[in-house]
């Protein structure tokens, strides 16, 4: 396929690349959102010729995330869990689609789902859930409680309450979005 995102008013998001050097998706706003878009290569074919599925979902996951980044007001996420349907071969050269929308934002989760295209056709759905660190103000233990408590490793961590300058409270928030899962 011959598409050019650019000359359709997509915008490269050079500053958001795919992981791996799978790509660097495309974005344009629609309605009161905005689709994400990815030109597929040769090299994203599968043993058959067709697209991975593996890049379907890395696309999904990667750009959903933008919808629970939005949701979250900018705070920091990780994907928990993705499920992705996939209901048509996509040629290699072809450009991909995701509409996507948030269901259901919590204090820590949020739920999205999107639907892939390829022209007219779709081609994948994903759904699923992030889960979203917020830290408005260091605990009074520490980081290493609030690890605790969030059921992450408390390795590394100070349990020692964290001191009130700005730059403590900033160095104690940014410890907590490090946390690793036991």
């Amino acid at each position: 396929m011959d598409f050019d995102p650019a000359a359709s008013g997509w915008t490269l998001m050079d500053n958001d690349k795919l992981p791996a050097g799978a790509g660097i998706p495309w974005r344009t706003p629609r309605g009161n959102s905005w689709r994400y878009g990815l030109l597929t290569r040769p090299d994203h074919a599968n043993p058959a010729g067709a697209v991975h599925g593996g890049v379907l979902t890395l696309f999904a996951d990667h750009v959903l995330g933008c919808y629970v980044e939005a949701a979250a007001n900018g705070a920091p996420n990780v994907t928990i869990q993705l499920n992705t349907h996939f209901l048509a071969a996509v040629e290699p050269g072809s450009f991909l689609d995701l509409a996507g929308e948030v269901t259901r934002a919590t204090g820590s989760l949020v739920f999205v789902r999107g639907i892939i295209t390829v022209g007219e056709r779709d081609v994948a759905r994903s759904h699923g859930g992030a889960f979203v660190a917020r830290v408005c103000r260091p605990h009074s233990r520490g980081p290493a409680f609030v690890a605790g408590r969030l059921g992450f490793s408390t390795r590394g961590l100070s349990s020692s309450p964290p001191v009130s300058s700005l730059r403590d409270r900033k160095m104690a928030a940014s410890s907590v979005w490090k946390l690793r899962l036991r």
